[in-house]
């Protein structure tokens, strides 16, 4: 019986000691090899540049920024910007998935490491990156759930509260400052996994300090004290200087539609035919003899036939009775030998922000006396003017003759200066619809007719974007408390904060 006993012990003691020799290395032995258990930051940082990018360029189904400013018209068989309200999920979860996956590198990845010279400098410039989509989001939609998200994974929230663009603007100012206050040439960066500047720091200083202008002159009509304050600290320190400072992001032509230039893509996303140019765009570019415009538009097949050669852009918002009495060949439709040629080389490069940007903001600042003298004005637009047309795919770095009087300031009034640096900055950001609509709300100018088809704004230029359906849905009463702080509700119409033009 003791026997027994005993080799029951042994059996036991034995299984005990196999469990605990076969568990020892149990995640190891139950871990795939290949399966990836921790993120490279600058995977996240690369990817969020990238897509944020890349999407500026295309024209959503449900919104047609490009079309709203009059850049883009559609064609004959699709009339795009027909100004008919409907949600916006695609551009709302896009934002937000920019967002999530930035946020994670302050949040998991790098979290704690704040004073550590392998983590600091890269969680400023992940932090300036997220800053811009911040500032994009609500610029387009408004009040945006921002204090309540992107906590980290151990605070989520399901029902954020909608944060009013004013809160949320004051706090990127405030961050920005933080963010470039923790910028060490010294500190380990991104390298190659950054496309903008390939961890150069003092080339990410001049970006954010340029975001800061940008950020301070967004607000220059519903806060203009915070405005001068923000405005006059950016320009006291290093901004994009040529277009050698450009943050851009390469592109890649002859592979999948994924990786082309946004514009690029944009034509090859079907036929020809759909992809023509506004009137207002078109006649601006051959009524100030605008080098460019070869660059942009093709010569009408008609006019071509005819054997005079001519651009002509088509009307946006068209009915339904003028879009039967067109005739197509009269319109000119998207160039095809630079940005909309597959085979254009080197491959353009999709522009986040520009040297042109800036000079259009420090000469719209100098004549507000906000860190520089309203007699530097023209200089900072001129320099903006020569930087846009310089840039890919236009590389004119020679000013001809019959357009050097749109480089003058001579004889106009503040007014008219103003819509002139409007007028080249709408064409400048050709192509970078966000920014473009953004900008021509703020300032007002170019002036643009709406077009004749009324759809759901009485025939209204759009002035903001609506919500996502699927937020309005899951987050009832935050939404609704979000709508009714517009003055004409979710609407296309309603304005958002910083709108007073």
């Amino acid at each position: 019986m003791k026997m027994k006993h005993i080799f029951k012990s042994i059996l036991l003691t034995g299984a005990v000691c196999l469990f605990q020799s076969c568990t020892g290395d149990f995640e190891k032995l139950n871990t795939p090899p290949n399966s990836v258990t921790t993120i490279d930051p600058g995977l996240l940082l690369s990817r969020v540049q990238r897509d944020g990018a890349f999407a500026e360029g295309v024209e959503y189904p449900n919104n047609q920024y490009g079309s709203w400013i009059q850049q883009w018209a559609g064609g004959v068989l699709i009339s795009s910007s027909r100004y008919v309200e409907q949600a916006d999920n695609s551009t709302w979860e896009a934002h937000y998935n920019l967002i999530r996956n930035i946020s994670q590198i302050r949040t998991e990845l790098l979290k704690g490491q704040e004073n550590d010279p392998a983590a600091r400098t890269k969680l400023a410039i992940a932090r300036v990156v997220e800053i811009a989509v911040w500032q994009r989001l609500t610029d387009l939609f408004g009040d945006v759930p921002y204090s309540q998200t992107a906590l980290g994974p151990a605070d989520v929230n399901n029902k954020p509260v909608f944060d009013t663009q004013e809160s949320i603007y004051k706090s990127l100012i405030t961050d920005i400052d933080v963010a470039i206050s923790q910028m060490n040439a010294a500190d380990a960066s991104y390298g190659s996994a950054d496309f903008y500047y390939k961890g150069d720091v003092a080339k990410w200083k001049k970006y954010a300090n340029s975001v800061k202008l940008r950020l301070g002159m967004r607000i220059r009509y519903s806060d203009p004290a915070l405005a001068q304050k923000t405005v006059t600290a950016a320009m006291a320190q290093p901004l994009l200087e040529s277009n050698a400072d450009n943050a851009t992001v390469p592109t890649f032509n002859n592979a999948t539609n994924a990786n082309v230039h946004p514009i690029l893509n944009h034509f090859l996303a079907g036929s020809p035919d759909l992809k023509y140019l506004a009137d207002a765009f078109v006649t601006k570019l051959v009524s100030t003899n605008d080098p460019r415009l070869p660059r942009i538009a093709q010569p009408s097949v008609n006019s071509v036939k005819a054997g005079t050669p001519a651009y002509k852009g088509i009307g946006v918002a068209l009915t339904d009775a003028i879009l039967k009495t067109i005739i197509k060949d009269d319109y000119s439709t998207a160039s095809t030998t630079t940005f909309f040629n597959r085979a254009y080389s080197p491959a353009i490069p999709c522009i986040v922000m520009s040297f042109s940007d800036v000079s259009f903001y420090k000469a719209e600042a100098a004549l507000e006396g906000w860190g520089a003298t309203a007699e530097q004005a023209e200089g900072f637009y001129q320099a903006g003017v020569r930087a846009a047309l310089a840039q890919d795919p236009y590389n004119i770095t020679t000013v001809p003759a019959n357009f050097a009087d749109q480089l003058s300031f001579t004889g106009l009034t503040k007014e008219q200066k103003l819509d002139k640096i409007g007028t080249q900055k709408w064409i400048q950001l050709f192509g970078r619809s966000y920014e473009a609509f953004t900008e021509w709300r703020r300032m007002g100018y170019p002036t643009l007719a709406p077009g004749p088809n009324a759809g759901s704004t009485n025939g209204t230029i759009p002035r903001r974007t609506i919500y996502s359906s699927r937020e309005a849905l899951l987050n009832e009463d935050n939404y609704k408390t979000a709508s009714s702080r517009l003055t004409k509700g979710d609407t296309y119409v309603s304005k958002v904060w910083w709108d007073k033009r």
